[in-house]
């Protein structure tokens, strides 16, 4: 569910408190209430109002029942309804000029504000939450749809026959040159377009399977290039029962390429850093630079992925010097 407050919610809010007063406004007059009643009553309940609510779908839900604290959940729920309604309540009381000896009291006070509390605010909290949750099924399914699209251009793009053509011209020239590098050449080649068919169907692969395509990956790009290009790849961490989105890695190293060219006989150095919980791939930066806001459409595609995937992000960092996108491992037991 979206935990962010749109000017749709405020418009509903207000809907229903306009309709609601009214209504009310008209029970006061019918039985002769006082002006400060009027100016006092209407605003506290709805400061009280919007206060329970706001604090229950921005804060407790989110916070808590995300973690799993259902006690601390239902505790702290408890507390924040019993003293804004109870604060509500006693101005109602006052503005009324009721009779203080009826003043509850103790546990009476208690009941009386859960009973109160939860009659006031069950109709809007029940409007906003539906509300909410409707809009994340629709941008839920608008984000798979997306992702359907993404995943058709992400075979599309592995199986470009451009990529074959320019890897099968390397092969020619590495047959009469270096057969024994054109052997390796061929073995790794195959590995990669066996690993592609193998994972176009799944969302999300082993990290340890997604490094070893790598590997191969580099060593076609190193090879074609000649010194163009070298990529170190470092591993910090175990690689159990860790995931990332299948191709995120070739879309990275494809993207270091596209974007940079040697210049003056200077190496663009990638360093492919693997560690607990994210990724870190730097490399030289010779581009005209890539506005994170405007990345290319490989990226596009796999910032769109981690939204269905993970509620972490990619992040992404442009200097003069270096090039350095992050994104995040992802851990099936703790997305679950």
């Amino acid at each position: 569910m979206n935990n962010k407050l749109n000017k749709s919610d405020l418009l509903v809010l207000a809907v229903y408190f306009v309709v609601s007063y009214l209504i009310q406004g008209k029970a006061y007059y019918e039985r002769g209430a006082l002006l400060r009643e009027y100016l006092l009553d209407f605003p506290a309940d709805l400061i009280a109002i919007c206060s329970v609510i706001f604090l229950f779908v921005f804060w407790l839900i989110p916070k808590f029942v995300k973690e799993k604290k259902y006690f601390l959940f239902a505790f702290l729920g408890l507390i924040i309804l019993i003293v804004i309604t109870g604060i509500e309540y006693t101005i109602g009381f006052w503005s009324g000029q009721n009779d203080w000896n009826n003043y509850p009291k103790g546990l009476d006070f208690v009941i009386n504000m859960i009973d109160r509390g939860t009659f006031q605010t069950a109709f809007p909290f029940a409007l906003l939450l539906t509300k909410k949750f409707y809009e994340g099924q629709n941008e839920f399914l608008k984000i798979e749809k997306q992702q359907k699209e993404n995943e058709l251009k992400l075979l599309r793009s592995q199986l470009d026959p451009h990529f074959l053509f320019n890897n099968l011209n390397t092969l020619d020239a590495l047959i009469d040159s270096n057969p024994t590098s054109a052997k390796e050449y061929i073995n790794r080649l195959s590995l990669i377009y066996r690993y592609l068919i193998k994972t176009k169907d799944a969302e999300v692969m082993e990290l340890s399977k997604e490094v070893a395509f790598a590997e191969n990956y580099v060593f076609l790009i190193e090879t074609r290039f000649a010194n163009d290009y070298r990529f170190n790849i470092v591993n910090n961490t175990s690689l159990n029962d860790k995931f990332i989105p299948t191709g995120a890695l070739q879309t990275l190293l494809e993207n270091v390429v596209k974007h940079n060219k040697m210049i003056d006989g200077n190496t663009i150095e990638t360093t492919i850093l693997i560690a607990e919980d994210w990724i870190t791939v730097t490399n030289t930066n010779t581009s005209t630079g890539i506005n994170p806001e405007s990345l290319g459409t490989g990226l596009i595609n796999l910032k769109q992925r981690y939204q269905l995937l993970s509620d972490k992000q990619i992040q992404i960092s442009d200097t003069a010097k270096s090039y350095k996108i992050i994104i995040p491992i992802i851990k099936l037991s703790d997305e679950k």
